[in-house]
């Protein structure tokens, strides 16, 4: 009863944060007519729920391998999940590009398609696996190589959803789009963790289903996307207006904006130096955040701590505390350091770097679990603050997939890495259930999160040229 309550007070949370979340956001009026309002609901929240639910086919690995038991152990995750993270992070090269040439609606499908088919199959070799089947090369090298697949076509979702928007809103528009698509993507975490956790308990001798279920659900998003997202309102029976973003008017016959490729992107953002600073932040981001995120739910399970709260809910709670960061760091952006990033996200990281300190001498504690709940407010706060700003400022309307793919490029390099060090040397067999042997984890992230803070406190002054992200 009292597990039941406490999950019922979650929920609560979520729902009076999201409240919180619309209530602060910014009120634009530019004169949409009912009927363009309408449509374009239609337009970005399947679009959203998309995204959203691409996350349920890809953080449900974690779930999967745990369901497989003997068979993987920390180092095989590790591998499998270094794999998709590094082929998500160097796809942009392509996917980027072709995001910008084939228009946000095409690789949105292609992302929805792609990723359900390889669940599906991973489903299937999971499935023969618990039936007793020895895969040629073995069970890691499969799901690794699959998992890249699926990785490779996730890496199409959040450049599909900027670059679908950029047409639909007014650049004064688009801080309340990004705040209530914060919110679809804190979900998605929700989904990947908790349902992938809910499928593998209600199926003990079938994790399999944890990939089924999310292939089926993206089979689904398929079909909504297909037949209600459309590229521009032109496309879906409104006119085209101007958005706003210093690129021109997006009318019919107005003229185009030129299209960089990635390796002129790319260059242009090699010459500011602020910008590598923010590319070296988002490597560390990426390290911290899967840091957090992957490696919570294989410690609670090895040491006996599946029945607590933080365990029960933790994509809940990465979604309730991911929510609250977002919000925190725009506020304090706003109203306390004038729109500059560099602050936020310097106060963030002293956060995370205090996390990290306080969890490395509290392993055995049995409220551990709320320090890395407090460690991912914080880096999804600075993850809104600084690679939001840096595609907006670098891409504009024609290149916003290459610009978006680079930066969140680098997030999942700094992933990988974190993913194939951290699987190699955590604990592993009978060693694994004692919490202190888990020392390195917080060892290997406490450096990092002092690198990023101190290069957070490298652009405490800067400021984006005419930038209206945050």
């Amino acid at each position: 009863m009292s597990k039941s309550l406490s999950n019922l007070g979650l929920i609560a949370l979520l729902l009076v944060v999201i409240g919180l979340v619309l209530w602060r956001l910014p009120k634009v009026d530019l004169g949409h007519s009912e009927a363009f309002k309408r449509r374009r609901f239609w337009n970005w929240f399947p679009l959203g729920m998309t995204y959203a639910f691409l996350y349920f086919g890809r953080y449900n690995i974690n779930e999967v391998t745990s369901g497989l038991g003997s068979k993987t152990d920390n180092a095989a995750f590790g591998t499998i999940f270094a794999v998709g993270a590094w082929v998500y992070g160097l796809a942009f090269i392509i996917n980027g590009p072709l995001t910008d040439r084939l228009g946000g609606r095409a690789t949105i499908l292609l992302a929805s398609a792609g990723a359900a088919v390889a669940n599906a199959v991973m489903g299937v070799v999971v499935w023969a696996v618990m039936d007793g089947w020895q895969p040629p090369g073995g069970v890691v090298l499969w799901l690794a190589v699959l998992y890249g697949v699926d990785m490779y076509f996730q890496s199409f979702g959040a450049v599909s959803i900027v670059k679908v928007n950029a047409g639909w809103f007014h650049v004064r528009e688009r801080g309340l789009q990004g705040g209530v698509f914060g919110i679809l993507i804190s979900l998605g975490i929700y989904f990947g963790y908790d349902w992938s956790k809910q499928l593998v308990k209600a199926f003990p001798q079938a994790p399999q289903w944890a990939l089924f279920v999310p292939a089926a659900v993206l089979l689904a998003a398929f079909v909504w996307s297909y037949f209600l997202v459309r590229d521009t309102p032109e496309d879906a029976g409104h006119a085209n207006f101007d958005v706003g973003d210093g690129e021109g008017v997006a009318l019919a016959g107005a003229p185009k904006p030129e299209r960089a490729d990635v390796l002129q992107v790319f260059v242009t953002m090699l010459k500011n130096p602020v910008i590598l600073i923010i590319v070296a932040i988002e490597f560390c981001t990426g390290f911290l955040r899967n840091g957090v995120m992957s490696w919570y739910p294989k410690f609670a399970i090895a040491t006996g701590r599946q029945d607590d709260t933080v365990t029960n809910n933790w994509g809940l709670l990465l979604c309730t505390f991911g929510i609250l960061g977002g919000m925190f760091a725009g506020v304090i952006s706003d109203k306390v350091f004038h729109s500059r990033r560099g602050p936020v996200a310097s106060v963030l990281y002293a956060g995370i770097t205090l996390g990290a300190i306080v969890m490395f001498f509290a392993l055995g504690a049995s409220w551990v679990g709320w320090v890395l709940v407090f460690m991912a407010l914080n880096y999804v706060g600075v993850h809104g603050m600084l690679s939001g700003t840096a595609s907006a400022d670098f891409g504009g309307r024609k290149n916003t997939g290459v610009a978006v793919g680079i930066i969140d490029g680098f997030v999942y390099l700094g992933t990988g890495l974190q993913s194939l060090l951290l699987g190699q040397l955590l604990p592993k067999g009978a060693d694994a259930k004692i919490a202190d042997n888990w020392s390195i984890w917080p060892q290997a992230m406490i450096p990092v999160a002092i690198i990023g803070l101190v290069l957070c406190t490298r652009v405490w002054n800067a400021r984006a040229a005419g930038s209206t992200a945050h």
